[in-house]
């Protein structure tokens, strides 16, 4: 009987699993398999307002290797080298690091080629319509805040490849705010020769990994009063600022989909007035408290930056 309750039990389980695997969730999981396992060379634009910003993005698997390489082409020029769990950074006018992490920081949010199911909470996900993307047929996957003090993502995907071919932040009016759209794309039975030669180049010692996931979103100094909801505290710190020399408390913050950097200062002399500054859907919130300034950026709506930066008080 004890086998039988096993069973029913197991089957039921994964029935229910079944059920919570939407189509759209499904082609997402299918995008980011594809992301990981496929040589591809793309290139896209991030178009944020009159501003655009071109990428070139290379990916391959060598073996049980994965190699990626993704470049900024405008201005001085940045670069980013991923070997599996490994990401080098080759930035202007500094020295090139490297950090223990299994994903670039680049335009993408992270969690777009990982299981998204961790997102369910705080997020739906929504089959749109079909179109066609770079001369390829595309199916729409709407992720859809389930509050308004996030934004939505809206991701069109290869109905060929499952490769990603466009992206956006769209506000709940509807309105893309900030694009990323792919101009070229080939995929290709064999690896780059360029990704397969980075495994013959050293690069720097990968620096230490002090993320520390919690609940609770205060230190010593500091608490946030409000958060929008699904939040945790994965970073908090104190050090000066490289552009003003200030010391600072700095918190990073995520949702498993969107990070919110949390700056609190002593007030700065000649400062602004409060208020916001926005990029695509970057947005750098400054609240001028009375004996400090609390700055917030994250792609985030100003009043939910508002919000958080107005919140934070000393702790007792």
């Amino acid at each position: 009987m004890k086998v039988k309750t096993f069973i029913l039990s197991l089957v039921l389980s994964t029935s229910a699993y079944a059920n919570d695997v939407t189509p759209a969730k499904d082609l997402m999981l299918k995008m980011a398999d594809a992301v990981h396992s496929r040589n591809f060379d793309a290139s896209f634009v991030v178009v944020k307002g009159n501003s655009m910003e071109p990428y070139r993005w290379l990916h391959a698997k060598q073996g049980d290797t994965e190699l990626e390489h993704l470049s900024l082409l405008n201005g001085a020029g940045l670069e980013m080298v991923r070997i599996d769990n490994q990401v080098t950074y080759f930035e202007p006018q500094s020295a090139p690091y490297s950090i223990q992490t299994d994903a670039i920081a680049g335009p993408f949010p992270e969690v777009l080629f990982k299981n998204i199911e961790s997102l369910t909470p705080q997020y739906d996900f929504v089959l749109g319509g079909k179109g066609r993307i770079a001369g390829r047929a595309a199916q729409l996957v709407r992720i859809e805040s389930k509050d308004e003090h996030k934004y939505n993502y809206w991701v069109w995907i290869d109905m060929e490849s499952h490769l990603i071919l466009k992206s956006a932040y769209v506000n709940h009016q509807g309105e893309a705010i900030e694009q990323l759209q792919l101009t070229h794309i080939s995929v290709s039975e064999k690896p780059a020769a360029m990704l397969v030669d980075m495994l013959k180049k050293e690069f720097p010692t990968p620096l230490p990994n002090s993320i520390e996931q919690s609940d609770h979103v205060t230190t010593a100094n500091w608490k946030m009063g409000w958060l929008p909801q699904g939040f945790k505290l994965l970073k908090a710190d104190r050090h000066k600022l490289n552009l003003n020399n200030e010391l600072t408390d700095y918190f990073l913050l995520s949702d498993g989909f969107v990070e919110i950097s949390v700056f609190v200062q002593r007030p700065l002399a000649g400062g602004a007035l409060s208020g916001a500054l926005n990029s695509g859907a970057s947005t750098v919130y400054v609240h001028k408290g009375n004996n400090f300034d609390v700055s917030v950026v994250g792609n985030i709506p100003s009043l939910t930056a508002k919000t958080i930066a107005e919140s934070v008080t000393p702790a007792l």
